[in-house]
């Protein structure tokens, strides 16, 4: 059985759901990995990602992208 994900430990699924939505935007939105990963890690959606108190680590990729999506939008 895998052990409880806690705040010590939840950087280690992290890099994998940032790689995830970042596949996702340089596809949806044509931008290079780089700009794509900036975006995620610029967003509100990431810092709510990083807190293990919000659970969003049990949402998907695709959820996490379209979370970025709807900010970028209330943005402009």
């Amino acid at each position: 059985m895998i052990g409880d994900i806690t705040q010590q430990n939840l950087y280690l699924i992290i890099p994998s759901k940032v790689s995830r939505i970042a596949d996702i935007l340089t596809t949806k939105e044509n931008i290079s990995l780089i700009d794509a990963i900036k975006k995620v890690y610029a967003s509100s959606t990431y810092k709510k990602l990083s807190q293990e108190s919000t659970k969003m680590w049990h949402e998907s990729p695709v959820d996490l992208y379209y979370d970025i999506v709807k900010e970028s939008a209330r943005q402009h």
